[in-house]
């Protein structure tokens, strides 16, 4: 069973920084596509950010230049460096792994951007 643990999530002023991590019990880590996912009170669930098995990165418009995916795959975690923040990031993070039929969920660590 893929498990996967996020951390670093909190509450940040506006124009502060975080990074979040998603450690992932995958034996082959290196394979999977990682995103990072986000759900706001009231709002469906959006793609943040991801990352393919070469490395490949997309990002939704409204965080790029401010946000980054990478992944260290030694290590079977990604990450999303977070610049800039602004309150209408505020939402749940939740990582995501997909390979195939595998779509596999954690289970979200709260970003909270406030003054």
């Amino acid at each position: 069973q893929v498990q996967l643990v996020e951390s670093g999530g909190g509450l940040v002023q506006p124009g502060g920084s975080l990074r979040l991590s998603c450690a992932a019990s995958l034996i082959s880590f290196s394979v999977y596509v990682m995103g990072w996912y986000r759900q706001a009170p009231g709002k469906q669930r959006e793609l943040v950010a991801r990352i393919t098995s070469s490395g490949g990165t997309n990002y939704a418009d409204s965080v790029k230049g401010r946000f980054t995916i990478s992944r260290d795959n030694a290590k079977r975690t990604v990450y999303l460096q977070m610049n800039s923040l602004k309150p209408d990031d505020t939402a749940v993070y939740y990582c995501n792994a997909a390979l195939g039929v595998v779509d596999s969920w954690g289970q979200g660590t709260q970003v909270t951007v406030s003054s």
